[in-house]
């Protein structure tokens, strides 16, 4: 069982980050992380009405960009407030992630800034501009695994053999906490906000950001996005249980093996549902991002927006909705083919 690691925690059994736990992270970010803007746009809302038949409150979507974010994603958020939480003993014996590549780069930076060596493992196939990343940023990296089970293992061993302290990439009330600092921000910009609408992973960012807004505004209804064949929260809702899959998405910052104890007991307490998205419709989230709202967004951080665009999300007339955009670590030499394979949205008058 994932034992409490934050001073006042409740047991691990009750696996509830508090609200008084996301704002001390939120002060401990204070000046070290990016608050990021909300930003909005008509032109997105026009096609919100084509798909769904209801016009938006203000005529406007409102855009939470965190890959404006230091590393390119919300990550620093979570990884800054896990490591500043560390022991002295923790910190000197450096720590070890597993990484597609976001929460090792966040890590990475996290740890430089702190002073604390970290070690990313990442799959043999990972990303080589994600890799290069956490490299640049002082990371020691390990390639090993075709697939995430293999990675993990190697993980372990490196961590046993080296006495290293595991720091997890999702699972864990810090970095959960971390990342609620998102929906206090949020309520903060907008106070009548309705909707949220987040990309899932592992569910560490949802996790932190439903609990911020619904402690905070009850009424506010928030949405997880999960790529239809990288489904590991949506399967652990459904069974009451984590369960281990092997993903397959272009999306690989959702890319999830599995749903943690943490972020599952929190899906069950705050999020009102979570919509799959076949590959095809987040690239064309995607697509919309760099052509109509000019932000680079890299396929994970764009499926929230695919959602709602294609109209999969409810939404009741004049509501105010937020999405969050999670991260834009794309490679460069790939868009062009991501932007190809995508998908069609309905058209806005």
């Amino acid at each position: 069982m994932t034992r409490a690691i934050l001073a006042g925690m409740p047991e691990a059994r009750d696996h509830i980050v508090p609200l008084a736990e996301i704002l001390h992270a939120r002060e401990r970010l204070v000046g070290r992380v990016h608050r990021t803007p909300l930003t909005s746009s008509a032109t997105a809302a026009a096609w919100v009405t084509a798909a769904c038949g209801v016009k938006l409150g203000d005529d406007r979507l409102y855009l939470k960009p965190e890959q404006l974010q230091k590393t390119g994603s919300f990550k620093p958020r979570g990884m800054t407030n896990r490591i500043a939480t560390l022991s002295d003993e923790e910190r000197s014996q450096g720590v070890i992630t597993l990484s597609a590549g976001n929460a090792g780069q966040a890590y990475a930076w996290a740890g430089r800034t702190a002073g604390v060596a970290v070690t990313v493992v990442m799959p043999a196939g990972a990303v080589r501009s994600k890799v290069e990343a956490c490299l640049g940023y002082g990371a020691r990296v390990v390639l090993h695994g075709a697939h995430v089970g293999e990675t993990f293992a190697e993980m372990e061993r490196i961590r046993d053999d080296e006495g290293l302290r595991f720091v997890h990439p999702f699972d864990d009330p810090a970095v959960i906490a971390g990342n609620g600092s998102i929906g206090l921000e949020l309520l903060e910009d907008l106070p009548d906000l309705d909707v949220v609408v987040v990309g899932v992973g592992g569910g560490g960012l949802i996790s932190g950001v439903a609990a911020a807004l619904k402690e905070r505004r009850p009424g506010v209804r928030v949405y997880g996005v999960e790529p239809n064949r990288s489904n590991a929260l949506s399967l652990a809702i459904e069974r009451n249980e984590i369960v281990r899959i092997q993903p397959e998405s272009v999306a690989d910052g959702l890319g999830a093996p599995f749903a943690g104890a943490w972020t599952l007991a929190m899906a069950q307490r705050y999020l009102d549902n979570v919509i799959l998205l076949d590959d095809p419709t987040i690239l064309a989230g995607m697509r919309f991002a760099i052509e109509r709202l000019k932000q680079v967004l890299e396929p994970a951080g764009a499926a929230a927006l695919a959602a709602v665009l294609v109209g999969r999300v409810p939404i009741n007339e004049g509501e105010r909705v937020a999405v969050v955009l999670s991260g834009g670590n794309v490679e460069v030499d790939r868009i062009g083919e991501l932007v190809a394979a995508a998908g069609s949205l309905p058209g806005a008058a």
